[in-house]
């Protein structure tokens, strides 16, 4: 049964925005999952065949994701997952070390113990696979809101949060740097549950400098807007 079947009964209004939620969440999907790579062509007709919907949610849902700079569409162009140059990926990633830095100086003097406890034991179950179905963990996304900061946490988990999580998953992707990556998370929050700001910081800083080393390393430079727009596109 296609997405919209799926929504036939209940209210039209909140039929149509659970549908346009539903599309949104699988495309993001596809984006963080680098299915849809960076650069690529979002082909709304495939996408539509592929969910089985109009096309008037995948164009709702390309809307949404050029509102939160996933996509982006110039003028008689068609849209495209956004591809950074490698000059903006190095400022990103300048930007998240000083602020994640800081916000794990800032974790380590005010997360609550029983809070950093849960920090360690889901990083544990996660790279052992041990964690719920469905269930997702960010140790990132956990360290900075609990640094309590209110505009390093809309900044860092806000809209940006999205783009940041495609390029951290490139980082993640080879399999020394994603076991490299637990080594450093679990020394962080050794030095968090030690209540040692200044390596908390530190280590934080360090763990982010050498994933946008990683990732500077992984991308080419972003090619000129159409170079390859018939090329690459999403299926």
């Amino acid at each position: 049964m296609s997405m919209e079947g799926m929504h036939e009964s209940g209210n039209g209004g909140r039929r149509s925005e659970t549908l346009g939620d539903e599309v949104f969440g699988h495309i993001l999907d596809l984006i963080y999952n680098c299915e849809l790579e960076p650069g690529m062509v979002v082909n709304e007709s495939a996408l539509a065949g592929r969910f089985g919907v109009s096309r008037g949610p995948i164009r709702e849902a390309i809307r949404r994701l050029q509102g939160i700079q996933l996509v982006s569409r110039e003028p008689f162009m068609r849209a495209r997952v956004v591809s950074l140059s490698k000059q903006a990926i190095a400022e990103l990633f300048q930007m998240r070390e000083a602020l994640e830095g800081y916000a794990c100086r800032l974790a380590a003097t005010q997360m609550p113990a029983a809070d950093i406890d849960g920090l360690i034991a889901d990083l544990e179950a996660a790279r052992g696979g041990l964690l719920p179905s469905g269930e997702r963990f960010d140790f990132h996304e956990r360290v900075v809101r609990a640094s309590g900061n209110s505009r390093i946490i809309d900044t860092l988990c806000g809209d940006l949060y999205h783009l940041l999580r495609i390029y951290r998953r490139i980082s993640g992707a080879v399999p020394e740097r994603h076991e490299l990556a637990f080594t450093e998370h679990w020394q962080i929050s050794r030095a968090i549950k030690a209540r040692d700001a200044t390596l908390a910081e530190s280590l934080m800083r360090s763990h982010v400098e050498r994933a946008g080393r990683h990732v500077l390393e992984q991308v080419p430079e972003a090619p000129a807007a159409g170079a390859d727009g018939e090329e690459k596109k999403a299926s």
